[in-house]
């Protein structure tokens, strides 16, 4: 069996390994690391929980700790929450060498965050998009000796969504450098980095023998239920599942900042005691949240796809699905959140009439049939009006203290930064509100006729 030493590190991190509890290299850490040390570029895949980030902090660190100067490595992420997350890892095993790093991420001090990048850190961990606005605000610190560049997460980051801040964030990159790409999902975006990049890439596809793009440990179920009665299927679904486990933690998924929020207040009030996780918080509450999910002071979070990628709670023992996602990857990633590094866990998706053709997209991609998860449709009568009316009240209270203020006030700044008349942008405001209103008014029409056809 292959140890950390045959992957030529240094006795000192295997020492920091073993610290924290890893004694033994997972498969493409294995197979990433020497090619790493030894400056191949490289773009590594593996199901989530197989030890992606440890695969190029590891020898990243090494290097540093051989030739120490900053900014030494750059390290992008699309969320803020994985890059905490990333830069916790750095800091537990390059404590021994003194590590200065720093995290880069929205809705935190900008001024304060200049001041750290000023320092010349030896690691910088970033969201795309606040990194690119240091770069175009302020010259008190260059990316232009780096050694490492890191993707994590790259299919996300290269797959459109922050094209342009990182073609900021590349202009200001040496040439001369390693890229590392890590992902849990091949794209034909990562291909395209490779044939276009021209350069020499080692590529590393952790497949198994089973050839399935989740874990065998991975216990995935389904609930078929209405529509529009599927948060009192999500409440039968918790009960169950806590009848038989009372002390593991459980992940809840949804679509949209608003019906995680509905749905986290409506559980609260029916006694399903939870913390919420979205775009729409301010950023020291979703470190509060995720701190208290972590330490098992919360045992339910409700998250959209913020919470989807890269975090590792171990405690995590079942994954529902509120709704199924649309890219079929994107389910991958969310069930990623249990059943890491050889543990058991399980995933349970309502899926509703609508959501047949996307289930089975998902079927296709991951290789196997989900099973279902048995509920009593007569336990779940007993309580569905109470769950429809506590939902409800929760949407009118979220009205009421305008759930939306924030997002409409960012919106109209970046309205007038790219030159639109400050009534203009009002206007067109405006005209976002209205058809919100009609599109709110119009699925309670829906909800209400259903409830009267059954």
């Amino acid at each position: 069996m292959t140890d950390f030493a045959d992957l030529g590190l240094s006795s000192w991190i295997i020492r920091q390994c073993k610290t924290i509890g890893v004694k033994s290299p997972t498969s493409i850490q294995q197979n990433c690391i020497p090619a790493i040390l030894s400056g191949k570029n490289c773009i590594g895949c593996a199901k989530t929980g197989s030890g992606k980030t440890l695969a190029f902090a590891l020898p990243i660190l090494q290097k540093l700790s051989e030739e120490p100067y900053g900014i030494f490595a750059l390290i992008l992420t699309p969320t803020r929450e994985l890059a905490f997350q990333i830069a916790d890892q750095f800091a537990a095993i390059g404590k021994s060498i003194n590590l200065k790093n720093c995290t880069i991420v929205g809705g935190m001090d900008m001024v304060t965050q200049g001041l750290e990048l000023a320092k010349h850190p030896h690691i910088v961990v970033a969201t795309p998009g606040r990194l690119a606005d240091h770069l175009q605000s302020c010259h008190t610190f260059s990316l232009g000796k780096i050694k490492f560049l890191v993707l994590d997460e790259a299919d996300r980051l290269l797959g459109g969504l922050f094209d342009e801040q990182i073609s900021v964030i590349f202009k200001a990159l040496p040439k001369d450098r390693q890229s590392l790409l890590f992902s849990a999902t091949i794209t034909d975006a990562l291909d395209h980095v490779r044939s276009v990049s021209g350069k020499e890439f080692f590529m590393w596809d952790c497949k198994d023998d089973t050839g399935l793009a989740t874990v065998k440990e991975l216990d995935q179920r389904y609930v078929l239920c209405p529509w529009n009665v599927r948060d009192a299927y999500l409440v039968e679904v918790i009960r169950i599942f806590r009848s038989e486990n009372s002390t593991g933690s459980i992940m809840i998924f949804t679509d949209t900042c608003k019906q995680c929020q509905l749905i986290s207040m409506t559980l609260n009030e029916v006694g399903l005691e939870n913390v919420a996780l979205h775009a729409m918080m301010k950023q020291k509450d979703r470190l509060g949240t995720l701190s208290k999910f972590k330490s098992n002071q919360m045992k339910i979070l409700i998250a959209t796809d913020v919470a989807a990628r890269g975090l590792d709670i171990p405690t995590v023992v079942l994954v529902i699905n509120h709704n199924i996602p649309t890219a079929p990857k994107e389910y991958v990633h969310r069930v990623g959140r249990t059943a890491r590094a050889g543990r058991s866990g399980m995933a349970v998706s309502l899926v509703t009439p609508h959501d047949i053709q996307s289930l089975q997209a998902i079927e296709s991609l991951i290789g196997t049939k989900l099973s279902e998860f048995k509920v009593d449709d007569k336990e779940i009568i007993s309580f569905v009006t109470h769950v429809t009316v506590t939902k409800r009240e929760a949407e009118i209270r979220l009205d009421e203290n305008d759930f939306f203020e924030k997002r409409m006030i960012n919106k109209r700044k970046k309205l007038i930064l790219e030159g639109k008349d400050p009534e203009e942008a009002d206007e067109i405001l405006k005209k976002e509100r209205q058809k919100k209103k009609k599109k709110r008014r119009k699925t309670e029409k829906q909800e209400k006729k259903s409830q009267i056809a059954s």
